[in-house]
């Protein structure tokens, strides 16, 4: 079972081996309702399909990609870049504030309910660089965010509230997998936001 956390004032989340360091109410709650409520309603929805083991299947949840001209290219798919919006613009600005580091691209993630869910996997493409720090920004239903080391197995997990920060960086991507599993009987939507700076001269970047 994973190691439950509870940090209701934030933290370092892992024991070792990179950083994952959480800010429960870095947009608070009454903005944060408006930042989710306009983009479920006006964000240009896509659902991506995934080739996996010979068959294709849709992605469990919606996405955009945003950033200006950039493509991202992960789990074998290439994503066009939609233009930034004022509302992403403003978040992005803050987070680079609050990290001290610039950003070129989010991904924009829409779980509708409990069902859509993100599997383990790392942020750790060449385009993101060999250290990549990101910014993420939970809106929305509370949802558990599971994190296992690659080597060790050890299981850290929390629960990701609405208006919170999550800034992972230094080894994080290349010694621990991170996922957002199945909660059935959640009804409500949450949208989560990863602010990234891809590598310019990168070829999956251009």
């Amino acid at each position: 079972m994973p190691s439950q956390q509870s940090l209701p004032f934030g933290g370092e989340l892992l024991p070792n081996d990179g950083s994952a360091i959480l800010y429960p109410e870095f947009i608070a709650s009454t903005e944060a309702d408006a930042i989710i409520n306009e983009l479920i309603s006006t964000n240009s929805w896509e659902q991506q399909t995934l080739h996996m083991y010979g068959n294709h299947v849709d992605e469990p949840r919606l996405s955009t990609w945003h950033s200006t001209g950039q493509s991202y290219t992960y789990s074998g798919k290439t994503r066009i870049a939609q233009p930034w919006t004022p509302t992403l613009t403003t978040i992005r600005e803050r987070c680079e504030s609050h990290s001290n580091h610039t950003f070129n691209g989010v991904l924009v993630n829409f779980y509708r309910n409990g069902n859509d869910h993100l599997g383990w996997h790392s942020d750790d493409e060449l385009v993101n660089g060999p250290e990549p720090l990101i910014a993420s920004i939970s809106l929305g239903a509370e949802r558990r965010f599971d994190l296992r080391h690659r080597e060790s197995r050890e299981l850290v997990s929390i629960h990701l509230s609405h208006g919170s920060l999550l800034v992972m960086s230094g080894l994080s991507q290349k010694c621990w997998e991170h996922r957002i599993p199945k909660m059935p009987r959640m009804e409500d939507p949450r949208v989560n936001l990863t602010f990234r700076r891809l590598i310019p001269n990168n070829p999956q970047g251009l």
